[in-house]
């Protein structure tokens, strides 16, 4: 699979089958992140990837309502990363973006190797930091729900997700975010 593959087979599914996520294929993906760039080599990006059944059933009491499909997932990834980590250049503060960079190129390494890595927003952030020992300063950006896509659907799915499981949800046109020369929306 290249990269436009992956691109294009990249889904948000949330009907997963727990499976073993071995050492070999974290440290392929861990490489991923690895050699991803940030402003000045920076690299202000800090995962926990949780796989201990213990550790992710305390993982799934930080889950928010609409998220109870993720109860199947193999592993939870914790992205989090702080301000005083990277760049500060006037107004703009590039953890964020490049934290995201890094987690789109892990995302993109699981889909190449077979798996759905589905972020989600809807967690207690205080939770995580308190399950996870992460510090008060840092900002949990996202939860990484990993598993592999079942063949069924999840009994715990709304009619929305449902949908979307069966067809992509629908994608802007081009022309709603790209300009050329000048922003004129």
């Amino acid at each position: 699979m290249d990269v436009k593959e992956a691109i294009d087979s990249r889904r948000a599914f949330r009907s997963l089958d727990p499976v073993p996520i071995t050492d070999e294929v974290l440290s392929e993906v861990i490489e991923s992140v690895r050699i991803t760039p940030s402003c000045f080599n920076q690299q202000p990006w800090r995962y926990v990837f949780v796989r201990d059944p213990a550790v992710l059933e305390e993982m799934f009491t930080a889950l928010g309502r609409g998220n109870e499909w993720a109860t199947a997932a193999s592993m939870i990834v914790a992205v989090f990363s702080e301000k005083d980590d990277d760049c500060v250049i006037k107004d703009r503060e590039y953890y964020l973006f490049d934290t995201g960079m890094a987690t789109a190129f892990m995302i993109l390494r699981f889909t190449e190797l077979g798996f759905v890595a589905h972020p989600i927003a809807g967690f207690s952030q205080s939770r995580v930091r308190e399950i996870l020992a992460i510090p008060d300063g840092a900002k949990v950006i996202t939860l990484v729900i990993v598993g592999k896509k079942a063949p069924e659907l999840s009994p715990l799915l709304s009619e929305k997700q449902v949908q979307n499981e069966k067809e992509r949800p629908r994608r802007l046109d081009v022309e709603e975010f790209t300009f050329h020369d000048r922003y004129d929306g």
